[in-house]
Formats: C-alpha cells, sequence, structure tokens
C-alpha cells in the first residue's frame, strides 16, 4: 500500500496524490509512504523516484542494522522499531531529501501512524518540514522503547519477590527468558544511540543539524534505555546467582543431614556386621541376654551421636 501527503506552496494538505504528480507538481514538501509494497509498487523505488539501488536493496532484504548513508541528492536511514508483543525488531528505512521524505516498512508500523495523522490534524502544516517528520518517527519510535523496558522491570521485580510462592525452577525458566529479552533491546537500542549519534554530529544533514536539540534529546533517551537496560541485565544476573547459592546452600544442608545420618549408623552397622559372622566361639551368640543387650548398644550409640551432633548444631 502507497500512501502520500503533500503541502502546497500556500500551506494546504493534499492527500493521495500520485508520486508522478507530487514529482511533477510544485509543492513545498511531500511524504510517500509505503506499508507492506506489492511487487509493483516497489517498483516506484526505482522509477519515477530514482533511489540508488544499494538503499532499494537494503529496503527489500531485512534485517539491516540501523544506519546512515549519504546520496547525492538524498540520505537514507535505517531504524528498528519493537513489536510491542513478541519484542521482535522490525525495519522502518527513511529516504530524506530536501523537498521529500520518504518511508518504508514492511509491516503496519504504529509510530509512523501516529506522526501521520498528528500531521493530518496539524493547524499549520507549513510548519512542518521532512526533517521535522523524521524526528517525529524517531521520538515516537524510541519513546515506545519504554514501556517495553518497564514491562520488564516490573517482571523482574516479581521474580525477585516472589510473592506468589513459585518454585525455583520455574523462576528460574522465567528470569532465562527476562535476559533474552533484554539482550534483544540491548541489540536494538545501542545501534539506534550510535545512528543517532552520527546524525547529530553530521555537518551533511542541513535539516537535522537546524533541530539538533531535538535530535540530542532522542539520543539523551537512548543513552537513559542503554542504562536502564544494562542496570536490569546486571539485576538478572544477581537474581541468578542469589538462586542459584539458595539452590546450593539447601542442596548442602540436606547432605548434612544425610551425612549425619549415615555417621550414626556407621557404628551400628559395625556391630551388626560382627555379630552377623556366625563365628562359632563367639560368647555372646550364646548368651541368653544378647539380642536384647546389643540392641541396648545400638541404641545408646545412636542416640548419644544424635545428642552430640544436634547440640554442635549439625542439624540446623
Amino acid at each position: 500500500m502507497i500512501r502520500t501527503i503533500a503541502v502546497t506552496q500556500s500551506g494546504d494538505l493534499k492527500l493521495d496524490l500520485a508520486i508522478r504528480t507530487l514529482m511533477a507538481g510544485d509543492f513545498r514538501w511531500y511524504w510517500i509512504d509505503f506499508t507492506s509494497p506489492s511487487d509493483e509498487e516497489l517498483r516506484y523505488l526505482k522509477e519515477p523516484l530514482e533511489f540508488h539501488p544499494l538503499s532499494i536493496e537494503d529496503c527489500i532484504h531485512t534485517l539491516q542494522r540501523p544506519k546512515l548513508d549519504y546520496y547525492d541528492d538524498y540520505h537514507f536511514f535505517v531504524a528498528h522499531s519493537l513489536n510491542p508483543h513478541s519484542l521482535q525488531k522490525e525495519e522502518v528505512d527513511l529516504f530524506l531529501g530536501s523537498c521529500y521524505i520518504v518511508t518504508f516498512h514492511h509491516h503496519a508500523n504504529q509510530e509512523i501512524d501516529d506522526v501521520w495523522k498528528r500531521l493530518e490534524l496539524a493547524k499549520s502544516p507549513a510548519e512542518w518540514d521532512p526533517s521535522l517528520v523524521l524526528y517525529h518517527v524517531l521520538d515516537k519510535i524510541v519513546d515506545n522503547y519504554f514501556p517495553l523496558i518497564y514491562k520488564i522491570e516490573d517482571i523482574l521485580n516479581e521474580i525477585d519477590e516472589n510473592s506468589s510462592g513459585r518454585s525455583m525452577e520455574a523462576l528460574l525458566e522465567d528470569l532465562f527468558d527476562t535476559r533474552h529479552d533484554l539482550l534483544s533491546l540491548r541489540h536494538t537500542i545501542t545501534p539506534m544511540r550510535d545512528l543517532v549519534y552520527r546524525m547529530i554530529n553530521s555537518h551533511r544533514l542541513s535539516g537535522i543539524l537546524a533541530r539538533k536539540e531535538y535530535f540530542a534529546d532522542i539520543h539523551d533517551h537512548l543513552l537513559k534505555l542503554s542504562e536502564m537496560a544494562e542496570a536490569s541485565r546486571e539485576l538478572t544476573a544477581d537474581i541468578r546467582d542469589s538462586y542459584l547459592s539458595m539452590n546450593s546452600h539447601e542442596t548442602n544442608r540436606v547432605m548434612k543431614v544425610l551425612t549425619v545420618i549415615t555417621t550414626i549408623f556407621m557404628p551400628l552397622t559395625f556391630i551388626a556386621g560382627i555379630y552377623g559372622m556366625n563365628f562359632e566361639n563367639m560368647p555372646e551368640l550364646r548368651w541368653h541376654f544378647g539380642y536384647f543387650g546389643a540392641l541396648s548398644v545400638m541404641f545408646i550409640i545412636g542416640i548419644s551421636m544424635f545428642l552430640w551432633f544436634r547440640k554442635k548444631g549439625w542439624f540446623k
């Protein structure tokens, strides 16, 4: 699907004009949006828009790393939005010219839809320009990272508190899933941060330099997101180490109890082994109270060792 919006010299909006009409007309600037384009619609990138084959190839073959490429009469940007449900990266490609901006994406994009509606409802569209559209799109994309990382922080707090009393195995499974989500976030945020940093420090992007403070604000948000993602990742490592330490402590406690029980039964087994040999010249075998005597000795030894280990704190 292709949709267009143009601002005339008088500041009026024109919607859904043909691409050739936009290029041939006398407009202040225009915006073309490609959403899940068909093969026939893809040809417009080559003719009549005449974009470089390399940038067209980057649009067709996803996922490219967020980047900025300079061409003679336009600049090409690759940005990543995140699906709020699956945390999957979705590529957004942008062509920025002096009097136009072209957005290209293979999936429906909420951020671009929001900016599109905002432009349609703008009281003074003449104050907009392609660089401002680029700013609003990137700002929306970055702002939508925050709810995702806040959600991960809430999940980590629930895992850390474990108020529901879930098993350690279930908590660790959720913890490792959360670490994987954080890794995906970091692989998106860090390249986007580098992209915006390059944009605000490039002298070839005059429209962006005119609004450098706005794009610097996006960069600050990305820095904050990077710090939050790194802090959450460190927290997952601390929670993981804590649970593993608790598991190791519980295992050691069980092994200690089993060792004490084994130690108590060792002399009892020794006595039972001696009197189980049935040699003919063992005097105790013919003693009338030998059986009860042996049991009494074994009982006294067992109780004595149990009380001694308990006094030493081995059962705590």
